[in-house]
């Protein structure tokens, strides 16, 4: 089985995550969305719920799962058998960043490679942090997720 991880904080998802895990399940024979909790960020939507938002788009791929997970991304894709990191590159700066990322999972487990997407041109400009500004602000995202986003809070 050639099991690809596609990790990320996912916060939100959207329709360039959704391209790239598309994408990936034509090259794999399983693709977990595994989303990881980073400690540097403040997350504005919960786990459990993108967990349950994405499963649900994927609902017809069985070969397409989502999980969460604490720690390294190279231990975990090695605890769930997955020997590929599978990654969507926008432009040259999500390149730098991603290449010393997949050096230093290739260093935690050398039998991991890390597999490059070009994003789709049409999705190229579409960030979670934007999404997350729109959002908060109460404008319209509809055109950048795969689903709906929950109401903000006031």
């Amino acid at each position: 089985m050639r099991i690809a991880l596609f990790p990320g904080s996912f916060d939100p998802f959207t329709n360039g995550h959704l391209d790239v895990v598309r994408r990936g399940a034509a090259l794999f024979d399983e693709v977990i969305i595994a989303i990881g909790n980073n400690s540097s960020k403040q997350r504005y939507l919960p786990v459990e719920q993108m967990i349950e938002m994405i499963q649900e788009v994927f609902r017809d791929e069985p070969r397409v799962s989502v999980q969460a997970y604490k720690g390294l991304t190279a231990d975990f894709a090695r605890e769930v058998g997955a020997r590929f990191l599978l990654r969507g590159l926008r432009n040259t700066t999500d390149f730098e960043y991603e290449n010393t990322i997949a050096q230093a999972n290739r260093h935690v487990n050398p039998e991991l490679e890390t597999v490059f997407l070009i994003t789709s041109p049409a999705l190229a400009a579409i960030s979670s942090t934007i999404i997350r500004e729109i959002h908060r602000f109460g404008g319209n995202v509809d055109d950048f997720v795969p689903f709906a986003l929950p109401p903000v809070a006031q």
